[in-house]
Order: structure tokens, then sequence, then C-alpha cells
């Protein structure tokens, strides 16, 4: 295997590695990384439990008065950005990346935010669940999304009654979770909606509650499919569609590989793994074994991500959660726990704009100004343009980026903070 395929696994299946990492590897085969990846997703974790989790007030109801109300805002903020730092302690020093990876990603992909559901232990009760399930089953994972409270919350399960069904999550469930737009009817909205009525979750107790006065026991026409429905039935009806598999595969192979929709033929190559099991590891296995993994289309097919970008860049330079901080995520557009919407955050151009490129370079001039450059310090200042490439586990800089390092070679701050801002190492 080449350095260069080994780099991409873990920049893809990780949060990348630097050049001494990528050295220690180099009797690795390519079969063997994937396997030890993968491996990581069900292994012990020692260094990122070791991270202490944040405490959390008892869920309480806006209070009345003013004062009150300001001092649970202050706390609620407080809680966010201790529970923003924990999980960033935890990717910068995990010892099975892609768990935290994949973790991200499902936070992307069933999105809720601490904005409207504010309650922090929720957002870290889902954060875990996406941690210990989401390697499995995709039916097990979404069956236990449904039930999750800040799910229930964000879309508005906890409302859905029998006389007033509430449409939000059975529609997003079908559109954003598992089918994907045009493979469901408004019909189909309709008796979801009802499948769900009784659902709802004690806030006080952290649990799911299912009240049978409440639920719709009619029948129901779903996806085809004629019965008295609950909401177990249309979650597992949901996820075995044709349509659902490919959706779930596309979705897999464009945060790992490059964006495509579900029709795109390289779908079909994926399917068998994923299988009649919803096979996630199974999945994300045929993912970094297929040949287009490795292909240019995937090398500069992806522009990392805010937390992406940042994590990768701390581990790489050797700093911490209190250097890293996850406000830097934030102030490029990417908040932990506070998706903008349903739909999660974009890809690719959605992180590039005049604004975010500025505070990129100074985000990276910090960290390379708190990071052991002594590396760089000690190199002929002739040599140092390529050694920031093998410490940022690079292949190498295009013509222009090149020059462009080269005038600030004779500062190793400067080159390493520009560095960490070139479309070599911004592209995943």
């Amino acid at each position: 295997m080449s350095r260069s395929d080994l780099a991409l696994l873990y920049r893809r299946g990780g949060f990348g590695l630097g050049g001494d990492e990528l050295d220690r590897l180099a009797g690795t085969s390519y079969g063997q990384a994937v396997d030890e990846l993968l491996a990581g997703l069900t292994a012990p974790d020692t260094r990122a439990d070791a991270v202490g989790a944040p405490t959390f007030t008892p869920y309480a109801k806006v209070a009345a008065d003013e004062q009150a109300r300001k001092a649970q805002a202050k706390q609620l903020l407080a809680e966010v950005a201790a529970l923003q730092k924990w999980w960033m302690g935890r990717m910068l020093v995990s010892s099975t990346p892609l768990r935290e990876k994949l973790t991200l990603f499902w936070h992307g992909h069933f999105a809720t935010a601490v904005s409207k559901v504010r309650d922090p232990k929720l957002m870290y009760l889902q954060n875990q669940l996406f941690r210990t399930v989401g390697a499995g089953s995709f039916e097990t994972l979404t069956q236990a999304v449904a039930k999750d409270g800040a799910m229930m919350v964000w879309l508005d399960t906890v409302t859905d009654k029998r006389q007033h069904p509430n449409e939000n999550f059975a529609r997003e469930m079908m559109e954003l979770f598992t089918l994907g737009i045009g493979n469901y009817s408004q019909g189909d909205v309709t008796a979801a909606a009802r499948a769900f009525t009784g659902w709802t979750y004690d806030r006080f107790e952290y649990r799911y509650t299912f009240r049978p006065g409440q639920h719709d026991f009619g029948s129901k026409t779903y996806l085809g499919q004629v019965g008295d429905w609950n909401g177990e039935d249309v979650i597992h009806i949901a996820v075995h569609q044709g349509p659902s598999a490919r959706f779930v595969v596309a979705k897999l192979w464009s945060h790992f590989a490059y964006p495509i929709s579900p029709n795109d033929p390289l779908v079909s190559d994926l399917l068998d793994a994923y299988g009649p099991a919803l096979d996630l590891t199974a999945a994300l296995r045929a993912v970094f074994l297929h040949p287009a993994f490795r292909s240019l289309t995937t090398r500069t097919g992806l522009v990392k991500q805010p937390i992406e970008y940042l994590v990768g860049a701390a581990r790489i330079l050797g700093l911490d959660a209190d250097v890293a901080r996850p406000a830097m995520a934030t102030a490029l557009g990417q908040a932990l726990f506070d998706p903008p919407n349903v739909g999660g955050w974009g890809q690719n151009a959605y992180w590039l704009d005049t604004a975010t490129a500025e505070i990129r370079l100074k985000v990276a001039r910090y960290l390379a100004g708190k990071a052991d450059l002594s590396m760089v310090e000690s190199t002929p200042v002739g040599a140092r343009v390529d050694l920031a490439a093998w410490l940022l586990g690079l292949d190498g800089w295009g013509a222009t980026t090149a020059r462009a390092l080269d005038q600030v070679a004779d500062t190793p701050v400067d080159l390493v903070g520009l560095a960490l801002c070139s479309p070599e190492y911004v592209a995943a």
C-alpha cells in the first residue's frame, strides 16, 4: 500500500495522521489498515473515555421570573460549552477515530440542535447513542433515534396525539433520514404521523414513554402496506424499502469519499455489503475497499468540515481542547450540538467563503503558534516546505502552494499556519 493511500484512509476514516505516525505504519497493508479502523468501532477507547463528561443541572421548565430565566440561560450556555469541549476532547485523544468520525456523521444526519432542545443532557445522551449504536444495524439505530429525547423534542414527536397528529418527525424521518425526496407521498406522511401518536418523553426521568390513550390504533396505509401500524412498524417498513438502502449508502459514500446521489451507479456496488441486515460496518468496509475510494476524485472530493479541520490539525500538532477550542469551529460555521436546521450542515462550497477563509488563517496561525515546531526550526530553510507536507501527512504541494510557502519558510509559525490553510490540507 502506498503512503498516500494510507494517509487518505486515515483522513477520511478518522482525523488524519502526521508524518511520524504514517512512517510507523509503513509496513501495514491497506486491507489491514481498513480492518484496524473498523475494529475500533467496537473496541475499548480508554483514552477518550477518560475525558470526563460534564455535569448537568436537572431539567426545569422555563422560569416565570425574569431574573431566574436569565440565570437559566447563563447556566445553559455554560453547560453547552462544557459539552462541546468534552466531545472535542474525545475526538482529540481517541484511539478509535472512526467511531468519533461516525458519531459526527450521525450528528449531521439525524440533526438536532440544543437551541431548541434546551437541555444539554439530552444532547449528551443522543451523542452517546450515536457512539454506541451507530455502527450496527441502520434499523436499530433509527428505532433508537426515534425514541431519543433530543429528537422527540426537536421534531415535536412529544406533541403527536391521536386528535392532532404532528407530521414533523414523520416527514423528516422519510425525507432526510431514511428514504429521500420523491420516495413517499403526503398520504405516507399522514399515516406515519398517526402511527407515532402517543409517543412522548418524560423530560424529568429522561425516558421514552408510550401513552396508549393518545395513540391512533386505526388501520393505516403506509408505503403501500396496510395495517394497524405503530411507530416501530413504520420505521421498519421505511428502512427496508429499496430506495432507503440506496439513500443510506449514498450518504455514507458522500461523507467519506465524495458527494453522489442515490442514483449514482457506484451505489449499486455497495448494496450487497449493506444487505438485508442494513449493516453499517459492512457498508463502511465496502466504501473503504472500493477502487473509487482511492481515486483522484476522492482525494480532491471533500472540504474538511471545521470540526474535522480543527481536530485533525490539533492531533497532528499535539494540542488539546484548551487550545483547539470548540468556539473556533463555531466561528468557522460549525457549532457542535447546534446544527443550523434539520438538514444539518452542507458540504464543500458550504464551508468556503471570504469571511471563513480569513478566520481559518487566524485559527491556523494560532494553532501553529501553540505547537512545538522545534523540528521545523532545526531544519534548514530550504527543506522546510517539504517538511511541512510530511508533518501534515500530505503527499506534497502544488506549484502555487509551494511558491507561497517558500515565501514564509524562514518563519516556522507562518509556514505551518499557511500550510494549514492550503488547498492540499483544507481538501480532506
